[in-house]
């Protein structure tokens, strides 16, 4: 089975409560639920939360929305995953963050389809080789429209061996800082547009958000071509938020591994 799972919880560290932030009286994580769900290629979608008390409302709107849920760990996300997957016995994981709530659902189409084509074990368009080293990288594409493809096989061996707290709180690094045992591949965008950044960790992230959302007809279906002729046609709305890196969590990751040593 392939499944899509959303991982989403309340107590994001620098947005508190921004998956139920409203837009068009809708919460964002129902526009990450509702891109995804235009999938062609999923078979399943499953809203992977934490036990905290505080997700009992992620739990209800997953309910609403009729879409399945796992609670599991909150710092441990790698645990979630591996925990929520095998109960579900999912066989390839799309893994989509809850702070993506304009992910295009063609694209997620497209990453699968390749994944599949060429039996990689881990696949995304948020990675490129450099220098004999894959680093996370926007490969072309705005931050906000990332799309990671993996085996239930990959992921028992990184949930396994992964060590470093990086590696538990973002799930997938384990696989490229251990290519040697996975067959990897990666999408690059033929455009550039990776400086636009559509992914909602601070408040004018999602005032940019809000902004694209309401340009258009309620009930859009966004898809990346729409959003950056948008944008590039209203340059001023870009420049909001562009200053923010788009790894900055990762990055802060890296430096609690330093501080574990």
């Amino acid at each position: 089975m392939i499944a899509a799972i959303i991982q989403a919880r309340m107590n994001s560290t620098r947005l508190p409560g921004k998956i139920m932030m409203n837009i068009r009286n809708k919460p964002l994580l129902y526009y990450t639920i509702n891109q995804t769900l235009h999938s062609k290629k999923i078979d399943n979608l499953i809203i992977a939360t934490t036990s905290m008390p505080e997700d009992d409302q992620v739990v209800d709107l997953a309910n609403v929305y009729g879409v399945s849920v796992f609670r599991g760990s909150e710092e441990d996300v790698l645990d979630r995953y591996y925990q929520c997957a095998k109960k579900h016995n999912v066989d390839i994981i799309i893994r989509i963050t809850s702070d993506c709530p304009l992910i295009d659902p063609k694209l997620i189409d497209k990453c699968i389809i390749e994944f599949q084509n060429n039996k990689f074990d881990y696949f995304s368009n948020i990675h490129k080789k450099q220098n004999n080293h894959w680093i996370y990288h926007l490969s072309g594409f705005p931050s906000g429209f990332s799309v990671e493809v993996f085996t239930f096989d990959a992921l028992v061996k990184a949930w396994k061996n992964a060590q470093k707290l990086s590696e538990r709180e973002h799930v997938t690094p384990y696989f490229l800082n251990n290519p040697q045992f996975f067959k990897i591949g990666n999408l690059e965008n033929s455009d550039d547009y990776s400086d636009i950044r559509l992914t909602v960790d601070h408040k004018i992230d999602y005032d940019l958000v809000k902004a694209v959302i309401e340009h258009f007809s309620d009930n859009e279906i966004f898809d990346l071509g729409k959003i950056t002729s948008f944008l590039n046609g209203n340059p001023q709305l870009k420049q909001i938020n562009s200053h923010i890196k788009f790894d900055e969590g990762y990055l802060k990751s890296l430096k609690l591994d330093a501080l574990d040593k």
